[in-house]
């Protein structure tokens, strides 16, 4: 992790909550639909060289929503991926799926998807803003909805999607010495990615590169 940014001991709700609705909008960017305009990150941030010579390419637009938990230490909830999904088995993910031709919006998208996957009332969220499109190499065009909950909720897992949920403090997620960069091999190729160990849970990929833009965008 850079030495440039600044570790954060102490996240207060209404501060981040506060520069989130500063800094982030709900215009979608032309790059959810348009590979060429700029504006996207991605599996190969660390390897930009790397998309050509991996032989992918992310064409499907998808849509995440980012939960912040406004308790009085804010907390981001993740979820984790069944073994039986097609991709991104058995990972650490946010609540999301591909942008379906009658969801509105991406945010329409990310808070279908929460309500379908975990059981998320749409009466609790309030969409703060986008974070930057992120590009994977299982071929998705992925938009980040960053989202304040209330937290009187009750969760309803979809068994065939999600095996448990849990929380992780926002204040860990936004020190950059808890944020880690990781190599391993894919297709033949080296590629670097971010990976965030907590406790027993692994959080890396496209989901550690998410949370690693939202710290570029609210704190950066």
């Amino acid at each position: 992790m850079t030495n440039q940014l600044e570790p954060l001991q102490h996240v207060a709700a209404g501060d981040f909550f506060t520069r989130a609705r500063a800094r982030l909008t709900l215009e979608v960017p032309p790059a959810l639909t348009d590979p060429m305009a700029e504006g996207a990150r991605g599996d190969l941030d660390l390897n930009p060289s790397m998309w050509e010579r991996a032989g992918v390419g992310a064409t499907k637009p998808a849509a995440v929503l980012v939960p912040i938990i406004e308790r009085s230490e804010p907390m981001v909830l993740f979820t984790i991926r069944t073994q039986q999904l097609a991709s991104h088995a058995g990972q650490v993910a946010f609540p999301g799926g591909k942008i379906d031709p009658d969801d509105e919006s991406p945010v329409a998208a990310a808070l279908r998807e929460a309500r379908e996957e975990i059981g998320l009332a749409r009466s609790l969220i309030e969409p703060l803003g986008y974070l930057d499109l992120y590009l994977a190499f299982s071929g998705f065009r992925i938009l980040p909805t960053v989202a304040r909950v209330k937290p009187d909720f009750a969760l309803t897992l979809n068994p065939r999607e999600v095996t448990e949920t849990f929380e992780v403090p926002l204040a860990f997620l936004m020190t950059p010495a808890n944020v880690q960069r990781r190599s391993r091999e894919w297709k033949g190729i080296r590629r670097e990615y971010y990976a965030i160990p907590f406790g027993d849970r692994y959080i890396w990929g496209i989901t550690a590169g998410i949370v690693r833009n939202l710290y570029d965008r609210v704190y950066g």
